[in-house]
């Protein structure tokens, strides 16, 4: 399906458009599309990509969950113990701000929800321990000024992870990118940016890269696949046992990656 530029879908509607779709089953629970919402957070809390995450969280304390969507992350915080608020801009009750007020009440987490964008907060400086994003700075409409944001209401020393982001090598890349994404054809909201214009955006706002993840570094950005699956299918193309493949090679293999759209995430702390 396509359209053209006037005549948009909305996020919801391409979301609904695609859970119709009986052979994009894998995808929407790839995703945490599917429903019930509760099922899909706990998913998510049990999921690789959160395991993976919790390597590099700090003990628990105040976080912001910027782009929260469904409210998947800012579930899985709440339930490690974390006071959250989550920041949705989309007031849609299937992926937006209605669809965490939902899962907040179901489940009986605490979860605070602003309807607003990420490049003007409405915190007080200095108010959280850490800010996150799932996905959310490729699609920021100023990178420097959503990463000025969140450096500004970070604690000293507090920490900022941004997960699942869309890199790209150069910006001819960027059509071969979104002429393959399932979705942007009918919104027209996803993008990539260039490794260094993510990384130029964090440190012009305070904040020290600690770790970036390439593609195949982390289950954070190869899930729903994992480290393990990459290796048996480099096992099985070179004929060998996957336990001999070290983590070195999938880190190395994930460098060399100019995939279009490939995923990098940012794990750093403000100074």
């Amino acid at each position: 399906m396509t359209v053209s530029d006037n005549s948009r879908s909305s996020w919801e509607d391409a979301v609904k458009w695609l859970k119709s779709q009986p052979n994009k089953e894998d995808l929407v629970k790839a995703c945490f599309y599917d429903d019930p919402l509760l099922g899909a957070a706990e998913r998510f809390y049990n999921s690789s990509e959160w395991n993976a995450l919790k390597e590099y969280l700090p003990a628990a304390g105040h976080v912001l969950d910027i782009g929260s969507g469904r409210g998947i992350s800012a579930y899985a915080f709440a339930k490690d113990g974390w006071q959250v608020h989550a920041l949705e801009p989309d007031r849609s009750n299937l992926v937006g701000a209605g669809a965490i007020k939902k899962l907040a009440d179901e489940s009986q987490l605490s979860i605070k929800v602003n309807q607003t964008w990420g490049e003007k907060l409405p915190f007080a400086d200095s108010t959280f321990d850490l800010v996150y994003g799932r996905a959310v700075l490729h699609h920021a409409n100023d990178l420097k000024q959503l990463c000025k944001e969140a450096s500004r209401v970070l604690k000293s020393k507090g920490m900022f992870i941004f997960t699942r982001e869309h890199v790209i090598s150069k910006q001819e890349d960027l059509n071969a990118f979104l002429e393959n994404h399932p979705l942007h054809n009918l919104y027209g909201g996803e993008n990539a940016y260039l490794l260094k214009e993510y990384k130029n955006a964090i440190l012009e706002s305070g904040m020290n890269l600690r770790f970036v993840l390439n593609p195949m570094q982390s289950n954070i950005n190869l899930y729903p696949n994992t480290k393990k699956d990459i290796k048996k299918k480099l096992a099985n193309r070179l004929k060998i046992y996957s336990s001999i493949i070290p983590d070195s090679l999938l880190f190395f293999y994930g460098a060399l990656s100019n995939a279009p759209g490939r995923l990098y995430s940012f794990v750093g702390q403000k100074k």
